[in-house]
């Protein structure tokens, strides 16, 4: 019988190069891809926290953080070989832990789709000369004076052309729908359904050119963005370092944060992914002198996703020194956070390129497609879910109207992002449910596998999905496993304790838009129902279950695991879940 592949939709190893280790060279290219994928994500800190210092920190918190937490992710998905939830099988007491991250990716689903809608809008418009957003379209001369304190064209044209925030008051006035915008969101959305249904991995060698087309346009961006007026100052403030930073709780939060979304820990997609693949297939290489090592890509993927978003942020600081040359103001405040970055830094250096419509085109083109591959993944996660806790919809046309239903349902959900009050709603989801969420959730996640289902139990697990493995490699999981136990779970609670304190201090604002109180206080609301799902959950199995806690918070786990892979070598504990294989 065929595997399944993502999605649980049926494969052979032609079409699934992610699951059969004589595909080596698109797995590699996959990663790559993957890597791309992570780190396209719009950066969620504002531009005067980017760089010098942020960068270290986040390179610091990659580490410490990052690789323990994904390493954790992807075996613990590829030993249970289910979905986010079932998998917790193994300690009944952490389910909540995998409700909780469903809810998380539930949410980006919502808002994640609206930037891939604005890219949409982009890529419509790009399709004419001169770009709407130059200098050399009609109405926009007054705004590329060299002056000081007017905005940029693309500043003026993403603001009010596309958001239409000027006729929105906040948070409670959303004002109309953005009606291109609504259209564009049902695009975007109907791509994700049948990418999803389809399979993108399916496509082949299509992996090898989508790895490569982005670095080839943001390698351009570079070249060029180094030949403007300004772009040095972009790159020394990109490259300074003010250690005062550190004081700043706000730091850290934006660092962890831009960490999880960056390697997507948290949302259940690793633990998702990882378990449609075999036992031993994960990244296997014998050059590495191992038949499968758990640990490799892990190392591949985060590294190349640190480097990605490294080398982007050449191409953006370079543009944003230009602006602030050319306004005459500090380059820290030449844009705002969030999207703006990627929506008007980006579309701003595309406009000065020779035969710009084509570049801008080509850009907002790879964008997309690395916005719909992030998407593709986080609805599949929810998919497996769904078919985990419910098998009778594991056919074809039932995970098809499954599927459906999902994507109609976030299009209607995300319909108040695209209105003209929406950028508020969208800033408040994408810090709260980012930072403070998963924050919360890689913390219970790292405590409850560390200490409630056994840490030496989960090395033993890793370990018995390699063979022949070198001395080196158990040094390096040595090193995870003080992560697990001590280093990653305090420096989480550390930033968890100050993001909590410095949030009184510090506001969040949108532009000149400042947040209310009842306004955060719906984000906050959403950390503190991540924390009642998780605590709620394991008070629940408590109540019912009797014996120790050690008893309890195994049981239905290990006891309960069948014999599946005993032919391969593995021991009887191997594959608690319905991907046993």
């Amino acid at each position: 019988m065929e595997p399944a592949a993502p999605g649980g939709f049926p494969c052979s190893a032609a079409s699934c190069p992610d699951m059969c280790p004589r595909h080596g060279s698109k797995r590699c290219m996959s990663v790559l891809w993957e890597a791309q994928t992570s780190a396209g994500h719009p950066p969620q800190p504002a531009p005067s926290l980017l760089p010098g210092v942020f960068l270290i920190l986040y390179f610091i918190l990659s580490l410490i953080i990052g690789l323990p937490l994904f390493l954790m992710e992807l075996s613990l998905g590829q030993y249970g070989a289910t979905g986010p939830i079932t998998v917790w099988k193994c300690c009944p007491l952490l389910k909540g832990i995998g409700i909780a991250m469903l809810i998380t990716s539930s949410l980006v689903c919502v808002y994640y789709n609206v930037i891939i809608a604005w890219a949409f809008y982009y890529l419509v418009l790009s399709f004419q000369s001169p770009l709407p957003w130059s200098c050399d379209a009609p109405g926009n001369a007054y705004l590329c004076q060299n002056a000081s304190g007017i905005v940029s064209a693309s500043e003026v044209f993403w603001s009010e052309q596309v958001l239409g925030a000027m006729h929105s008051s906040g948070l409670g006035d959303p004002g109309t729908v953005q009606w291109p915008l609504a259209l564009c969101l049902l695009a975007a959305w109907i791509i994700v359904f049948f990418c999803t249904l389809k399979g993108i991995h399916s496509s082949g060698k299509m992996v090898y050119v989508m790895a490569i087309f982005p670095y080839l346009v943001i390698l351009t961006l570079i070249i060029w963005g180094a030949t403007l007026d300004g772009s040095l100052d972009g790159i020394r403030f990109y490259l300074s370092l003010d250690w005062s930073r550190l004081q700043s709780a706000q730091v850290w939060s934006d660092a962890a944060s831009q960490v999880f979304f960056s390697l997507g820990i948290g949302f259940g997609g690793l633990v998702s992914m990882a378990s449609y693949n075999e036992p031993i297939s994960i990244l296997t290489s014998r050059a590495w002198g191992c038949d499968a090592l758990p640990g490799r890509n892990t190392l591949v993927l985060a590294i190349g996703t640190c480097c990605t978003s490294f080398f982007a942020g050449f191409a953006t600081f370079s543009v944003l020194g230009h602006m602030a040359w050319r306004n005459q103001v500090p380059v820290g405040s030449v844009t705002d956070s969030g999207p703006a970055l990627i929506f008007v830094a980006y579309p701003e250096a595309l406009s000065m390129l020779p035969i710009s419509p084509l570049w801008s085109i080509l850009f907002f083109l790879a964008l997309i497609t690395l916005g719909v591959e992030t998407l593709f993944e986080t609805i599949q996660t929810i998919t497996t879910a769904f078919l985990d806790k419910f098998p009778a919809l594991d056919n074809r046309r039932k995970k098809a109207v499954l599927l459906g239903a999902l994507c109609t349902s976030f299009y209607l959900l995300g319909l108040p992002l695209v209105t003209q009050g929406g950028i508020f709603w969208f800033t408040l989801i994408a810090k709260y449910s980012t930072s403070f969420g998963l924050t919360t959730i890689c913390l219970f996640m790292c405590l409850g596998i560390t200490f409630c289902y056994g840490v030496n139990q989960f090395c033993q697990d890793i370990m018995a999905m390699i063979r022949q493995c070198p001395p080196w490699y158990k040094h390096m999981l040595g090193y995870f496993k003080a992560c697990w136990v001590f280093f990653t779970p305090c420096l989480l609670l550390s930033v968890l304790i100050c993001a909590c304190l410095d949030m009184q201090r510090v506001s969040l604002h949108n532009g000149m838009y400042e947040y209310a109180i009842w306004d955060t206080n719906l984000g906050i609301y959403m950390v503190v129902l991540t924390c009642l799902l998780v605590t709620l959950w394991a008070v629940v199995v408590l109540c019912r279950q009797s014996g120790t806690l050690r008893n309890v918070s195994v049981r239905g786990g290990m006891g309960h695991r069948d014999g599946v892979g005993a032919d391969q070598g593995l021991p009887r504990c191997w594959g608690w879940g319905r991907r046993g294989w």
